[in-house]
């Protein structure tokens, strides 16, 4: 009785650790979905797309350049950057208009998967780990690839924060977000700077498809599940509330973790749905909303 005792806390603890580490790539993509609610009021239906896209691009270059870091340092630049038309000249008529955002983004998610199909197909790819060995975790080999991605989500962050608390951009971003009158009043170009904030957060999505590609099959609807989770994280976070979208991320993917040593997946995934549910009964701009 001790031994099965011992060996089912051990598999709790894993499997709680595992969704911990996955919770940082998950914080990376909901960050980039609360950032660009908090300063253009537009839920984008489409970020899990731009996810895909990242983990899409990711297989392309590092066959082309045959190194996956390189893929990973560009495949960010280079999606968020193409993205600020689409907020230039599709979405920002509708700022501030949720339920419209909503309409069109899933229309370009709608667009987005079918030209994925068209040119890659409907089968999974696999990015093969640029770097491989186990370290032991909870008496299991795990793959050090996932812990070294939850490394370089964690640092992304904190690169993330620092540069809206520290930088010039940083401060014009957070005024934008916080009195867009008043940062229009004293000469910031809003306009500029919900450009570039739409980019930053697609950039963020591509960037956490890029880092996990090597970790999931690559296909034209992995976006789906992701998108779910992302928007459930942003939801109970607080619309806006980066600080609170890291923390929700990060609990809530521990708490899946948790859950799946004693449900089915899907369960599991329903189990947090009715979390949501109860947070927006409770409190309905999230946890940490002031």
């Amino acid at each position: 009785m001790g031994e099965f005792l011992s060996e089912l806390i051990s598999n709790i603890m894993f499997l709680f650790a595992d969704g911990i580490i996955w919770g940082f790539v998950i914080a990376l993509i909901a960050l980039g979905l609360s950032l660009i609610f908090g300063i253009m009021g537009i839920i984008n239906m489409a970020h899990g797309d731009m996810y895909m896209i990242g983990a899409v691009l990711a297989l392309v270059f590092s066959g082309l350049f045959g190194n996956f870091w390189i893929a990973l340092i560009i495949v960010p630049v280079i999606v968020g950057i193409a993205s600020m038309p689409l907020e230039r000249w599709v979405l920002r008529p509708y700022e501030g208009k949720p339920l419209i955002t909503m309409v069109a983004t899933i229309g370009v998610s709608f667009i987005i998967q079918q030209i994925t199909l068209m040119v890659f197909g409907g089968e999974p790819h696999m990015v093969y780990e640029p770097i491989k060995f186990t370290v032991p975790l909870f008496g299991v080999p795990y793959s050090g690839y996932r812990v070294f991605a939850a490394g370089i989500g964690l640092v992304s962050i904190a690169i993330l924060w620092l540069a809206l608390q520290r930088t010039k951009l940083g401060v014009y971003i957070r005024a934008t977000m916080e009195q867009p009158e008043m940062a229009d009043a004293i000469g910031i170009n809003t306009s500029f700077i919900r450009a570039i904030t739409f980019g930053i957060g697609v950039g963020l999505a591509a960037f956490g498809g890029a880092l996990a590609a090597p970790i999931n099959k690559v296909f034209y609807l992995m976006g789906l599940d992701v998108m779910l989770f992302s928007f459930i994280v942003v939801i109970i976070g607080g619309l806006g509330n980066l600080a609170g979208t890291l923390i929700a991320a990060l609990v809530l993917s521990g708490f899946e973790g948790l859950l799946s040593a004693f449900l089915e997946p899907i369960t599991a995934r329903v189990v947090i749905l009715l979390l949501m549910a109860l947070v927006v009964v409770w409190k309905p701009k999230g946890l940490f909303s002031s």
